[in-house]
């Protein structure tokens, strides 16, 4: 059965009757739905009972009161103007007014089919079943929705006189609130969920909530959102499985080395600090996908920092312990690893970050031992920061900071969440749909698996970033203040590699590039395809997406990207070019262990700790 790509509707004269919406069995669907309501009693409890015993404090309140204030600004610019206001209720009611009109028309015996008063963007996959186009009470719900969230959405972009960061919070609460009320997340509302509860019995609905109840009790108390079949993965089985030791350990971090795969390799040794806020094997989730092994392969001796998942003996660790502890102690240990002081480091989102802050602290006290820098979706200037930045003002990290100084961090989950509120229409609600309403267990999925283990948030460490980076944008103003010294990233003159994704939602690509002007070296910007995981981990053997390059970052963003030149494939040769161009020296193969005593086999143990 074929349908349009954008409306979904039949092309085909069939038309939709209503035994599919008929229940057949009415006393084995009664039964379902007694058995439904047992489980959703078990998922109450599970819900219930850690509150009960003091284990969980609901935090609920504080996100829900910022959404309302940001939609009383909101208000308060439409309301002021009684004639603004009857014009915005007006487009409103027009909009309605053709649902409407082509609602009679479509259910007229003489109609020839009338079109969309709005369609859903191109990418949206809650409206492909034929019955949202051909049935007319689908049709209607789809279209009144889509009318209503777009007229929502046009109220923030044209409400003139807010600030910057209550529009940004304002338009993406609209889109959080759009997302949870489509008609497609509704048993009753949407066509597809309602056939297969009749044609199951209710079945679906009872395997539903059983899979609430078990998720929730797998959060402790709060929701714990399966995204993926999880069981056919283990850390160092089938995921994170490049050969290596680990080669020292601190407070905060493991420090692997990896095994050559080649007879000579590079001089300088590569370190990668990853983000803490997810765990390193991202950058090593398997063989085909594996950047590491990748550069292995290439001649490098590669070195990862795998942060400790922390808690509460964790809670004073600030940013300069994980410079100290981390970073600086990964240079430590490649030095007695390999005789080598010349280093090239890559950092990852936050981790390049904190690598930026380390390279201005480490200026300021002669410690030259990093060469050259690669920046994978890293942001040092928080101007025009992504949609995280909607979680930082002054009230919110207030309100963080008070609960992580209960427990010394951030609950794991209250991250993994934030981030799957970015694209809550493909992270959150397919999922809610495909689990708790169809009843249907999600597919294994690597990727989804490393989403899904999530880690903790040092208190101090958190606060740090939160206050000095989000909020304060002190490291490219150059007030950042670690270890007693004001740190400037003007001091920082080594070669630097900054990659951006055109697509990134947590690291905009502008963003990126307009935090290039505060190095105080030579920085080639390059802009890869898709997001900011898709456009890193992308191995040149897959032959996906492309990457730009251009003149040097000094323009107007727009400017370098007409000029830009775009090639198709992974940026990772490119990357690999930058750096034997920096320094191609060759030396005989190094073995972990050879010079100093292993701590145990790759990926370690900090990285299997789980919330």
């Amino acid at each position: 059965m074929s349908k349009t790509p954008d409306s979904g509707k039949a092309e085909d004269d069939e038309p939709s009757t209503v035994e599919q919406y008929l229940v057949k069995d009415p006393e084995r669907f009664a039964l379902n739905m007694a058995r439904m309501v047992e489980q959703a009693g078990k998922a109450a409890s599970a819900w219930a009972e850690p509150r009960e015993r003091g284990e969980v404090r609901d935090h609920v309140a504080e996100p829900v009161v910022d959404m309302v204030k940001t939609f009383s600004k909101l208000s308060e610019y439409w309301l002021a103007d009684p004639q603004r206001a009857l014009e915005a209720q007006t487009r409103l009611f027009a909009g309605y007014m053709t649902v409407w009109a082509n609602a009679i028309q479509r259910v007229s015996p003489s109609a020839e089919g009338a079109d969309d008063a709005v369609k859903p963007e191109r990418g949206d996959k809650r409206f492909q079943d034929p019955e949202w186009g051909r049935n007319a009470f689908f049709d209607f719900l789809k279209q009144a929705y889509l009318v209503t969230s777009r007229w929502a959405s046009e109220l923030v972009e044209h409400a003139e006189g807010l600030d910057e960061h209550t529009r940004h919070k304002a338009s993406f609460y609209v889109k959080q609130v759009s997302n949870a009320i489509s008609p497609s997340n509704f048993i009753l509302t949407n066509p597809e969920l309602f056939r297969e509860t009749v044609a199951s019995n209710g079945e679906n609905l009872v395997r539903g909530m059983k899979m609430l109840a078990e998720d929730i009790a797998a959060g402790k108390g709060d929701l714990k959102l399966r995204q993926a079949d999880y069981s056919p993965f283990e850390i160092g089985r089938n995921i994170a499985t490049t050969p290596g030791k680990v080669v020292g350990r601190s407070d905060v971090a493991e420090i692997i080395q990896y095994d050559p795969a080649t007879e000579t390799v590079l001089k300088r040794p590569l370190l990668i600090c990853p983000p803490w806020i997810n765990k390193f094997y991202i950058l090593d989730l398997n063989p085909q996908k594996s950047f590491i092994r990748w550069a292995i392969e290439q001649g490098h001796t590669v070195f990862v920092i795998s942060w400790i998942n922390p808690d509460e003996r964790h809670g004073a660790k600030s940013w300069e312990a994980y410079i100290r502890e981390g970073l600086q102690y990964g240079l430590d240990t490649i030095e007695k690893a390999t005789g080598e002081r010349d280093v090239n480091a890559i950092g990852y989102c936050v981790g390049g970050t904190l690598l930026a802050a380390a390279l201005a602290l480490m200026a300021k006290e002669g410690d030259d031992r990093i060469k050259s820098a690669t920046f994978f979706t890293t942001q040092v200037d928080f101007t025009y920061a992504g949609d995280l930045k909607v979680f930082v003002d002054e009230e919110q990290v207030a309100a963080v900071e008070k609960s992580m100084n209960e427990k010394g961090y951030l609950d794991g989950t209250k991250m993994a969440t934030a981030f799957n509120m970015l694209r809550s229409g493909d992270l959150i609600w397919p999922y809610v749909v495909n689990n708790y309403m169809r009843g249907k267990d999600p597919l294994p999925f690597d990727l989804l698996y490393w989403n899904a283990d999530s880690t903790r948030m040092a208190a101090a460490n958190h606060s740090f970033y939160l206050r000095n980076c989000y909020l304060e944008n002190n490291l490219s103003r150059g007030t950042m203040e670690l270890a007693g010294h004001t740190v400037s990233l003007g001091d920082v003159t080594i070669p630097i590699y900054n990659l951006a994704s055109r697509e990134d939602h947590i690291a905009p690509a502008l963003s990126v590039f307009l935090g290039s002007k505060y190095f105080g070296g030579k920085v080639e910007y390059v802009m890869a395809g898709s997001g900011h995981i898709a456009g890193v981990v992308n191995p040149p053997a897959s032959n996906k997406y492309q990457y730009w390059t251009g003149g040097p970052p000094t323009c107007d963003f727009n400017q370098w990207i007409a000029a830009a030149t775009d090639h198709p494939g992974s940026w990772w040769p490119h990357w690999q070019s930058w750096i034997e161009a920096k320094d191609n020296t060759r030396v005989p193969a190094r073995t972990p262990g050879k010079h100093m005593k292993t701590l145990g086999d790759a990926p370690g143990t900090y990285v299997k700790v789980r919330v």
